[in-house]
């Protein structure tokens, strides 16, 4: 298991939240995020646009598969 913290640099609307969703996509490992005691999969776009993430929050980025420190690292750069 991997897993990285990062501070969102700005809130994710729609289009941002499908961008993140689809680049969570092209990994084969589970990848979740977490804000505060929510925890969501990232390659849902319903939860990713429930988890409602803000500028300055810290999330939790966590990816347990092949290709696991892969997906934290670009996701890590997606938001932050």
């Amino acid at each position: 298991m991997t897993q990285k913290t990062v501070t969102i640099k700005a809130a994710l609307d729609a289009r941002q939240a499908a961008f993140f969703v689809q680049t969570a996509g092209k990994f084969k490992s589970e990848i979740r995020i977490a804000i505060e005691d929510k925890k969501i999969n990232a390659k849902s776009i319903m939860g990713t646009i429930a988890l409602d993430m803000q500028e300055g929050q810290s999330a939790l980025i966590i990816a347990e598969g092949v290709d696991e420190e892969a997906a934290v690292n670009e996701l890590a750069e997606v938001l932050s």
